[in-house]
């Protein structure tokens, strides 16, 4: 770059009459992977996708380009190599039809390095991906900083990339330019010696994609943002005391676009303190007193932030008996209840609780969502009956005392994730309660779990809060990717059912 001469950038569309100095660029940024590409690869490409390939010059010269396909997201959002790509002939798979963005490559040449040329081509990509309105732009990234630290493992060296303790060239861009790593590919360009063969898969979702429909207002959901409360047990002086701490967590869940806001099992049990003389029978049937004045003010909150409310549960008294019910509070003001099926020997013994009857699945406008509370999770046949009824969201709103009593619940829930195939949230509160009777001890590590398979993460967990400590936890979960699973699994355990099989099991105990 000539430091004399005054830049004057443009970004345009590659044509024809472009191949030689794009080749003389592609040789001096990719020697070490075959230098540039055909002629005939670079023709496919402007013939196929003019708007796809894109450079930019600085007087005239080009000195920066962007090579893009449009690609089935569903083929190529999963492990894949180059030569699903690109042929060893140089011919381009390119899917006019496609509902994703695949990029090929970026390249600046070294003297404009530093000028943030790379940065202006991937905002035009993103540009041209919502203009087409698609999914998402998929890309197989290479890390060729990776020879330089054999010491340590592929997934490693990515991990310290991400935490930014490892610059790499191609991945700390990438990740940079709000690209998510979603899998390492391995053996993705074989004689790429500086990666040793691995790639990354990357992906930038277009957060504005619209499926097809009459309306816009008919669009379902797929990208969902559930926000969890860890919520810590404190004393209270009131019930406004109580709900204005609730309304915090409601209004800092809906600044982040929260879909869903998750309290714990009993987050109302500091009121019993109000009455501290009261024996354990007579405090929780005390506290059903608060109920209907709770479930009100948290319907408002609901449609005063634009939230779907899953208000942990409430002892609530109808006929003389006693149950645990969760409520939700949808955003356009309508309400929806799940009671408590089984009833923990607690309950029973200190409380005098029943069990409700029915478990169904809630129709909300982020998706299909059961409610299971606490105990009801350790039993798989609640589960099954939602999956049954295509579940999609599973929330689990917990109370816990110990560290045994929280891993139950935290281990069959991951259980519910896999053998259903849905998105599994649970909510608990941490703390302690000196004046009330049997709810004195709090433990909890509030998660949002995913099916382990290969569209989602490597250990089946997005988010996770640390232990015993009071805070918000976010997770954005993909619908579609459930929708890939029930097809396109390692396993597909709903599919694989035996319903004969166990029938005749059952008929025969």
């Amino acid at each position: 770059m000539d430091e004399n001469a005054d830049t004057l950038l443009n970004l345009r569309v590659i044509e024809v009459g472009d191949y030689q100095p794009l080749a003389e660029l592609m040789d001096l940024v990719f020697p070490d992977v075959g230098g540039a590409w055909p002629k005939s690869t670079i023709m496919q490409l402007v013939t196929a996708f003019p708007d796809g390939q894109i450079c930019i010059e600085d007087n005239g010269k080009i000195v920066a380009a962007a090579l893009t396909l449009k690609v089935a997201y569903n083929r190529f959002s999963i492990p894949h190599t180059y030569a699903d790509i690109i042929t060893d002939d140089g011919v381009v798979f390119h899917d006019a039809k496609g509902d994703a963005l695949y990029g090929l490559d970026v390249f600046v040449h070294p003297d404009y390095r530093g000028h943030r040329l790379g940065r202006r081509l991937y905002e035009a990509r993103k540009d041209l991906c919502q203009a087409l309105n698609l999914k998402a732009i998929l890309a197989g990234g290479r890390i060729p900083g990776y020879h330089k630290h054999n010491d340590l493992t592929v997934t490693e060296y990515i991990n310290k990339v991400r935490r930014k303790e490892i610059h790499d060239p191609i991945l700390s861009f990438q990740l940079s330019n709000h690209f998510d790593v979603k899998r390492l590919m391995n053996r993705y360009l074989p004689e790429d010696g500086k990666s040793a063969g691995y790639a990354t898969l990357l992906e930038w979702d277009n957060f504005f994609y619209e499926e097809d429909a009459s309306s816009v207002h008919d669009i379902e959901k797929t990208i969902v943002r559930i926000g969890v409360v860890q919520w810590q047990m404190r004393h209270v002086l009131s019930v406004d005391d109580l709900l204005n701490q609730a309304e915090f967590f409601v209004s800092s869940l809906s600044n982040y676009q929260s879909d869903f806001a998750l309290f714990p099992e009993f987050f109302c049990a500091p009121l019993m303190g109000l009455a501290p003389e009261k024996g354990s029978v007579e405090a929780i049937r005390f506290l059903s007193e608060f109920t209907q004045t709770i479930k009100q003010r948290f319907s408002q909150l609901a449609v005063t932030y634009n939230i779907n409310i899953i208000a942990g549960s409430m002892p609530v008294l109808e006929d003389e008996k006693l149950y645990n019910v969760s409520y939700l509070m949808h955003r356009d003001g309508s309400i929806d209840e799940q009671y408590k099926i089984h009833i923990t020997p607690h309950e029973q013994r200190d409380w005098v609780i029943d069990g409700g009857e029915t478990v169904k699945v809630i129709e909300t406008d982020a998706g299909r969502v059961g409610i299971l509370i606490c105990y009801d999770v350790e039993f798989p046949e609640l589960g099954r009956i939602l999956a049954e009824q295509d579940v999609q969201i599973l929330f689990v709103p917990f109370w816990t005392d110990t560290k045994n009593g929280y891993l139950r619940v935290r281990l069959c829930a991951q259980a519910r994730a896999i053998e259903n195939e849905c998105y599994v949230a649970i909510g608990g509160s941490v703390g302690n309660l000196p004046r009330v009777d049997n709810v004195d001890i709090q433990y909890a590590e509030s998660a949002v779990f995913s099916p382990s398979d290969v569209y989602f993460p490597h250990d089946a967990t997005l988010a996770e809060a640390n232990a015993n400590t009071e805070m918000m936890i976010f997770a954005d979960v993909d619908l579609d990717k459930l929708k890939m699973l029930h097809e396109r699994g390692s396993v597909t355990n709903l599919k694989h059912r035996r319903p004969k099989l166990y029938a005749n099991h059952l008929s025969q105990e």
